[in-house]
């Protein structure tokens, strides 16, 4: 592939990155309330939806209810509460003809660096695209007023797998869930999951069922995981729709379960020896009688120190149950010919092994970002209000919660950029950023204790003790600073030193 520059060069007040469910949801949320503003989504794979286009592995779903993972301005229909990906995927596409995106939608469109001038108040995003006739690989230029980043948070490219000594020697095939084969046929098959995340915890039963199903599923755990079940269908949410029709239905379930969701992680963070003894009695009566569950589900951390894994209708339990899936706990010594070597001596035989060893966390693609010529280090910045960074401006980045649901924060997040953008226009001003505090405790961004926040601290960026300056993980409290005054004493406007004079407007305010 050969690169050519365009000579053309695009013009938008505001370009989102990234057309997954936090781009989409945005992009209609910016149609509906700024309807001045030029704008266009860049997506750089060939289809929407983020992470529910690329993972393809058997029963992919959401660990939340779509009737809070789903956007507040479109109503989930369907009666399964817990969706696999196709439904997402449906729900997407449904979202994107609905607030008439396609227009604004560039697909095959990746963001290789951004620069910001302020002189000129606006971004320029370096962008590489095929050509439609040659399928070249070109390079254009696209300037924006405002980046909407709705990347996520981890690397699209390359899944977490580390080197297992003798993996070479292993006869079978070995997966990684991020690059699921369209052709992989395991049917009559012995699979070992490598993981105790919420991938595995889906694969174990997925694979186990329908046609083309393995013959056997062995889940292997270095250390155990907090799983519990919960209903694939809301019946309350279908009461709800039938009593008050499908839009009151929808905003009441979604009220319901975002505070039922709340009280149930703060009671667990509140009280974790009691949260441990009632998921341990949950899923005694769920697994076959004798099953040691100290061993496999007993983890050495209290609920929600990392992510509590959701299995739909008991589906992982009834899967161990019925003897199709097994669950391993111990440390991987080597593979064989055969399979897996444990610590322990016992040798797991296997046709296919499964990585589901996690993800590697990046952001924005890990392309270059400069501030007038100055390179900006991600890691060094401070998080404003969860989704501004101190010493970039006019930069929001879309981050939802790691203990509820992911689309909730999104929502309030594009509520505050509409109030921010609109305070910035009524005042003639081009240019925000907030200033972080001299001298302020920083600590990693995510408060998770997984593996993968670990290794992800040195790439992500830090938030302080307090708001605003803190990450929240709590819907209520977001609600509260977000939908409170849109600007206080850490944000910093002015206008470009190139851009005509505007009435009122001056250089650099702070407020």
């Amino acid at each position: 592939m050969t690169a050519e520059v365009l000579d053309s060069v695009e013009e938008f007040d505001v370009v989102i990155i990234g057309a997954g469910i936090s781009g989409i949801g945005a992009a209609a949320n910016f149609r509906r309330e700024l309807p001045d503003k030029s704008l266009a989504v860049l997506e750089a794979r060939d289809n929407i939806g983020g992470t529910w286009d690329l993972f393809r592995y058997p029963g992919i779903r959401s660990d939340s209810d779509l009737h809070t993972f789903g956007y507040d301005f479109k109503p989930w229909r369907h009666e399964v509460a817990i969706a696999d990906a196709p439904l997402i995927r449906e729900y997407l596409r449904e979202a994107v003809e609905e607030n008439e995106l396609d227009h604004v939608l560039k697909l095959r469109h990746r963001v290789i660096s951004a620069e910001w001038s302020s002189a000129d108040s606006r971004w320029t995003l370096t962008v590489q695209t095929p050509d439609p006739a040659t399928g070249e690989t070109r390079t254009k230029t696209i300037h924006a007023g405002w980046v909407f980043a709705a990347t996520g948070y981890y690397r699209y490219d390359q899944g977490f797998s580390p080197e297992f000594p003798g993996q070479d020697d292993f006869e079978g095939q070995i997966v990684h869930p991020q690059h699921w084969p369209e052709d992989l046929d395991y049917s009559g098959k012995k699979v070992v999951v490598i993981g105790s995340g919420a991938t595995a915890i889906t694969l174990a039963p997925a694979m186990t069922t329908g046609p083309g199903a393995a013959r056997h599923v062995t889940m292997l755990q270095r250390t155990p995981t907090y799983v519990m079940a919960l209903p694939r269908i809301d019946r309350i949410a279908l009461a709800l729709t039938k009593l008050f029709g499908e839009k009151r239905g929808y905003a009441v379930t979604r009220f319901k379960n975002i505070w039922v969701d709340r009280a149930v992680v703060k009671g667990l963070r509140t009280f974790p020896k009691a949260g441990r003894a009632l998921i341990r009695r949950e899923n005694i009566k769920r697994l076959p009688k004798g099953f040691d569950v100290d061993k496999h589900f007993n983890p050495p951390y209290d609920p929600w120190d990392q992510r509590l894994c959701l299995a739909p209708d008991g589906d992982f339990f009834d899967a161990i149950k019925e003897g199709r899936t097994s669950v391993v706990t111990d440390t991987v010594a080597r593979f064989s010919r055969r399979g897996i070597v444990l610590s322990s001596g016992e040798e797991l035989e296997a046709d296919v092994i499964v990585t589901a060893t996690g993800l590697n966390l990046r952001l924005f693609d890990g392309m270059p970002i400069t501030v007038d010529g100055r390179r900006i280090d991600i890691a060094d910045a401070l998080c404003y209000r969860g989704m501004l960074l101190s010493g970039l401006p006019n930069w929001a980045m879309a981050i939802g919660y790691t203990t509820s649901s992911w689309t909730l924060k999104v929502s309030l997040m594009c509520r505050y950029f509409v109030d921010l953008v609109r305070h910035m226009d009524a005042r003639g001003y081009d240019t925000v950023v907030p200033i972080a505090p001299s001298e302020t405790n920083r600590r990693p961004v995510m408060d998770l204790q997984a593996g993968y926040a670990k290794r992800g601290e040195k790439f992500l960026p830090k938030q302080g003790p307090s708001a605003p300056w803190r990450m929240a993980m709590s819907y209520p409290e977001d609600a509260k600073a977000l939908r409170g005054p849109v600007v206080d004493e850490n944000l910093e406007f002015g206008v470009g030193r190139s851009a005509g004079r505007r009435p009122g407007g001056k250089r650099a305010t702070r407020v």
